[in-house]
């Protein structure tokens, strides 16, 4: 095992989990960070505490290396940008 730490990009869906336990697997200390820019399709981001809850109860090993879990507030990109990810508007290509 790495006794290096990782901080991992973790959204709550399924790609940002297997990365997550990817990084649980493999170094000492493991941070998560997510970005909220206020986006329309909120479901991973509210997902997210349920995920670390389960992975800390289900993965006992695991639960000792998950560290601090941080929330980016970048809500203002949301406010000044015109994007679908933010707003409901049709996408143009």
């Amino acid at each position: 095992m790495d006794t290096r730490k990782a901080l991992v990009l973790f959204s709550g869906g399924q790609d940002s989990t297997t990365c997550l336990a990817w990084a649980l697997d493999r170094y000492a200390a493991v941070e998560t960070v997510a970005f909220d820019y206020g986006q329309r399709h909120r479901v991973e981001l509210d997902a997210r505490q349920n995920v670390l809850r389960e992975l800390r109860s289900r993965f006992p090993a695991w639960s000792e290396k998950l560290g601090e879990d941080h929330t980016i507030d970048l809500s203002v990109l949301g406010k000044i940008s015109e994007t679908a990810l933010t707003r409901e508007t049709e996408i143009r290509l």
